[in-house]
């Protein structure tokens, strides 16, 4: 089996539906996750900005939800390893639950840029711009609507709750990738309109316009982030332990583990502060978790 195979059947892993009306959407960015990851590994040092932080106002409490975070922090994890530069942009109300990731996971000291609510962030671009990034890879990452407003899967205007972070996504000169599960994330504008409004609930409402350069759709973002780190497992050999490295059951729970407990951090769909995903217990995510790792071959 070629490692382009391999990519495809991972994404078929991620493609499973949690009852968000995504099948459409998975049907229309198959192989997603072949050309974004592709494209990263041709890279040969590539400096990576990362962007997540989605804040859940109606929670108990308020707080960051799971999903985004935890996710970045494998990521972040690998690229360390792997000897790549990598820094995280998220919301300041969003702060404290990604800092608690990063350390969990063992790397503290990527450095995280803070962005206000309703206030630019053309500091963070040219700080970016700076130091040399050439990727950013969003996560789980809420964007602007048609109207301009941004809102969560209930069709709930979160706008107050939401730093312009899509700007400093689509301000160039890097190359972007994003990671969404619900149509209402940063990335999805390379979707059509009409695909998203006739499929997901309260689609016509929240379908984020950002496009990105690489869309890759999952059933659940977090999945996504094991499917980028298995994909490059396969595409990079150089990279491939610091890759699986961060692939470890145990190492994902204590990472959302801590951030419940320290961040805070909260379920996006129980809206409780419990060690879960999107409604879903650990148990469910290291079921995909494996079905992903065995697709890398021995």
């Amino acid at each position: 089996m070629t490692p382009n195979v391999r990519i495809d059947r991972i994404e078929a892993v991620i493609h499973q539906s949690v009852g968000r009306g995504m099948d459409a959407v998975f049907q229309a960015t198959a192989g997603g996750l072949r050309r974004a990851t592709s494209a990263l590994a041709a890279s040969p040092a590539p400096v990576i900005g990362l962007i997540t932080g989605f804040f859940v106002p109606g929670a108990d409490p308020p707080a960051a939800e799971t999903d985004g975070p935890a996710g970045a922090a494998l990521l972040a994890l690998a690229f360390r390893r792997s000897g790549l530069d990598c820094r995280l942009a998220t919301d300041t109300i969003c702060a404290s639950a990604c800092r608690t990731a990063m350390a969990a996971a063992g790397v503290a000291d990527v450095p995280i840029d803070a962005a206000e609510q309703n206030q630019p962030v053309g500091a963070i671009v040219d700080l970016w711009r700076r130091r040399g990034i050439d990727w950013v890879i969003s996560i789980e990452r809420c964007g602007p609507a048609a109207d301009g407003r941004t809102y969560n899967m209930r069709g709930a205007d979160i706008s107050a709750f939401a730093a312009p972070l899509d700007r400093l996504f689509a301000a160039g000169p890097w190359r972007t990738i994003a990671i969404g599960d619900g149509g209402n994330e940063v990335g999805m504008g390379v979707v059509p309109r009409s695909l998203i409004a006739g499929h997901v609930p309260t689609g016509e409402t929240i379908g984020c316009v950002v496009p990105a350069d690489f869309l890759i759709a999952a059933g659940v973002s977090h999945w996504g982030a094991y499917a980028v780190l298995a994909a490059l497992a396969l595409q990079r050999p150089d990279w491939r332990m610091a890759m699986e490295a961060a692939l470890q059951p145990a190492l994902d729970r204590q990472v959302v583990e801590t951030m419940v407990r320290e961040g805070p951090a909260v379920d996006g769909v129980s809206l409780l502060r419990e060690v879960t995903i999107d409604g879903l217990g650990m148990d469910v995510h290291h079921r995909v978790l494996a079905s992903v790792q065995a697709l890398i071959p021995a």
